[in-house]
């Protein structure tokens, strides 16, 4: 089953989706934020339902924390936590917070590897920021062992 990766920003917002085996992140969408907090919760709760309902389904949602570097929190933390609980009383997959520390400036460097101009990769780096934060999430978890080897 599919994970998705949510960048929330104060005017973007970044999806990523991992593939089905839930392994690897990469950057899926980046949506405009609407104007009220209302309208931005029916969005996401769409996107996420139709995710559920697809043939891959969806077993999580991860959402970016935003903390600053020393862990404490930072003025967008509770924005941030209030969307998380929203979210989650709205849709039947578990809404998990994912610290994302960094996160930005590692898609950014990873963006310009390919991109050199920085205009072209401001465009891609809410979408590449949650792939970054869902990947590590990812990385995080437990993995069943195989047999096999």
């Amino acid at each position: 089953m599919r994970v998705l990766g949510i960048d929330y920003g104060a005017r973007r917002i970044g999806l990523a989706l991992s593939d089905a085996t839930a392994t690897l992140a990469s950057p899926w969408r980046l949506l405009p934020r609407p104007p009220s907090d209302a309208e931005t919760i029916r969005l996401i709760v769409a996107e996420v339902t139709a995710l559920a309902q697809a043939e891959d389904g969806l077993e999580a949602v991860v959402v970016g924390w935003p903390r600053r570097l020393d862990g404490t929190p930072n003025k967008q933390t509770p924005i941030v936590e209030t969307f998380a609980r929203t979210l989650e009383s709205k849709v039947t997959v578990p809404v998990v917070l994912q610290d994302e520390r960094l996160s930005s400036v590692e898609a950014e460097s990873r963006l310009a590897v390919d991109e050199k101009d920085w205009r072209k990769r401001k465009a891609k780096l809410d979408a590449a920021a949650a792939a970054v934060i869902l990947q590590d999430y990812l990385d995080a978890r437990p993995r069943a062992t195989s047999d096999r080897f």
